[in-house]
């Protein structure tokens, strides 16, 4: 009835149909019970109708998607990159991480005339991981069969969402992550000093975590089948900038396969909270930490292959090998005298034979990346399907009509 009278009133006094449309609304969701649509109260009939048909026409609009948007300090950016999202995702979490400014009340005002925006704020600041362990038990409490990670800073384009989580959806992997160094033209665009330290971070970070089969491992704009980010422990997840090397270090130890989606990168006047001083101060650290459990728990707990034979064998001879030489070393200089050639053949051995091995281990390490995802069946992207059963009428027969009838 609502929509009637707005449909009218549209017909007969184009200046009030805004006005028509929010009172029409209203009165409905009062008098009714009838729940808020999930578009602008403000919309006129022409343009809700408009946005249900593009929701309706995009091949994941059955789907349901949740963004999660972390954001601390970003008023600047934080209503842009809500207007843009897509109009096929079905909820956007934005977790406000205690911010200083008005990011957080311009986020409420926004979510008073869109019911898909569902704000949480943090008393506390607890980093970009405390707020994505926030907003991804908030999608799975929503039953999120794809989340989302999208910054608020405005440099993760939502036109390249549906091709981030493409492959989750057609069941080829079960994790998804962007990749800023496959275009050479936008990688030129990148400032220096981040070019640089990414790339060092990438290999180090591939190192640790185990995905050699990737690069630009520190990109923030992923995505995650719901069933698997299911099975992580979130409280494992690291709270600070570690957050997206914490995720890939769980994600192999559960034997999830991660697939690169090349995309370009966008700077613009936003403000990084990135510390480089933290983080040339905290990563080094964690990433041994990280690559220790990995070898330990892929190669000695959960399996026992070649590689752990490699390492068994193939480290004590490297280290050792080297301590032994280096004492004999020092103690021969020290003295002022000639070492033996045993001496100086025993600890070459040692560290030429067990470099071998370690390489051998490195090597069985490469091909031991997860290929086989968690989640192989593709998600469902089509309307309900009904079986549409055309009984065809029997045929009657006709007797023609004879002159004397006529």
């Amino acid at each position: 009835l609502a929509l009637r009278a707005c449909i009218l009133a549209d017909l007969r006094k184009p200046g009030a149909v805004e006005l028509t449309w929010a009172t029409a609304m209203t009165t409905a969701a009062h008098t009714h019970d009838i729940p808020t649509p999930h578009i602008a109260v403000s919309a006129t009939p022409r343009e809700a109708m408009a946005q249900t048909a593009a929701r309706s026409e995009h091949p994941y609009s059955q789907l349901n998607v949740v963004v999660v948007v972390p954001a601390y300090n970003e008023e600047r950016q934080i209503t842009d990159v809500l207007n843009s999202m897509p109009t096929w995702v079905r909820t956007v979490v934005v977790v406000d991480d205690a911010s200083t400014d008005d990011t957080g009340p311009r986020v409420a005002s926004f979510a008073r005339t869109n019911q898909r925006i569902v704000l949480i704020r943090h008393k506390r600041n607890a980093g970009v991981g405390g707020a994505m362990v926030t907003g991804f038990a908030k999608a799975i409490q929503l039953g999120a069969q794809v989340v989302v990670k999208m910054d608020a800073d405005g440099q993760m384009s939502p036109e390249h969402l549906a091709q981030l989580i493409r492959p989750l959806v057609d069941g080829e992997a079960d994790y998804a992550k962007g990749n800023r160094f496959h275009d050479f033209r936008a990688l030129g665009r990148m400032p220096k000093l981040r070019r640089l330290g990414n790339m060092v971070l990438s290999f180090l970070t591939k190192g640790a975590v185990g995905y050699w089969n990737i690069f630009d491992p520190c990109n923030g704009y992923v995505a995650i089948r719901g069933e698997v980010l299911s099975q992580i422990p979130l409280h494992k997840i690291g709270q600070s900038f570690y957050f997206e090397t914490s995720m890939l270090s769980q994600l192999y130890l559960q034997g999830a396969v991660v697939k690169d989606v090349p995309m370009p990168a966008r700077y613009g006047d936003e403000k990084s909270h990135l510390s480089i001083p933290r983080i040339v101060g905290e990563f080094p650290a964690r990433l041994l930490a990280s690559f220790s459990k990995r070898m330990v728990l892929k190669h000695f707990v959960y399996d026992f292959s070649m590689c752990s034979l490699y390492l068994v064998a193939g480290l004590p001879m490297l280290l050792g090998g080297t301590a032994f030489g280096v004492w004999k070393w020092l103690s021969y200089a020290q003295a002022g005298v000639s070492a033996p050639t045993g001496t100086v053949v025993i600890p070459a051995l040692l560290i030429i034979l067990g470099f071998q091995l370690v390489l051998a281990a490195t090597a069985e390490d490469l091909r031991s990346v997860p290929r086989q995802p968690l989640q192989p069946e593709p998600l469902d992207t089509g309307p309900p399907r009904q079986t549409n059963s055309i009984r065809r009428a029997p045929r009657r027969s006709v007797r023609r009509r004879r002159s004397s009838d006529v």
